[in-house]
């Protein structure tokens, strides 16, 4: 149960304070700036790392969850309760940014600013190489170690600095999910929700192609 609960509070957290971030930007006219709604995003992935690693994984993104399961990481049987658990977790934190700010209608909803099928090529190649960092400094689908939590969250940086204003870069379902359900703009969901796993899947069979037999995989249990 303790690791659901972190998945949870792990993915409260990540969308109240990044999409937090958008919200207060919009709502002081622009002072956070885009580079500071980008550093939160990494800030916050790396700090629910070193909090949660050892406890869940640290996942916090159910693309993540069902890459490590492709890659016989992590046990299927606990894909459907992490997931929701992440679920829950984001639908929590856009309901709490509603709450303070009700005035704002998008709440840091993902949303395309190009045409849809390039917005989906990016986003899976976002997630792609997310991912493949991701499954390279973790063991066994936990991501501990100093490094770890360094690596994900500048990468989640990086993308989040120059791809953020063309498509949100989400690279987790569960992320662009809350602020969706919750503000009510839903039309590019399934975008979101379906080019992270895509990519992430993507990673785990390029991680098979270029490392030695069975690198990405360990025992479940």
């Amino acid at each position: 149960m303790k690791k659901y609960i972190a998945e949870l509070v792990g993915s409260f957290t990540l969308v109240f304070c990044g999409c937090g971030a958008i919200v207060t930007n919009n709502f002081s006219q622009g002072i956070v700036s885009h580079s500071g709604i980008a550093l939160t995003f990494g800030l916050i992935v790396m700090a629910l790392i070193y909090a949660f690693g050892e406890i869940s994984g640290a996942h916090f993104n159910p693309a993540v969850t069902i890459a490590f399961s492709y890659a016989k990481k992590f046990p299927i049987k606990e894909v459907p309760v992490y997931i929701l658990a992440q679920c829950l977790g984001a639908l929590l934190g856009a309901l709490m940014l509603l709450t303070l700010f009700p005035e704002d209608d998008f709440l840091g909803t993902t949303l395309p600013k190009i045409d849809t099928w390039r917005v989906f090529i990016f986003e899976v190649l976002l997630t792609f190489f997310l991912m493949l960092v991701i499954i390279n400094v973790s063991t066994g689908s936990k991501e501990t170690g100093v490094m770890a939590g360094i690596a994900i969250g500048g990468v989640v940086w990086l993308e989040a600095q120059f791809a953020g204003p063309i498509t949100g870069a989400s690279m987790n379902p569960a992320r662009s999910l809350g602020p969706a359900l919750i503000s009510g703009h839903t039309e590019y969901l399934w975008l979101y929700i379906t080019a992270p796993i895509v990519g992430a899947i993507l990673a785990v069979i390029t991680c098979k192609l270029v490392k030695d037999d069975q690198c990405c995989e360990s025992n479940c249990s």
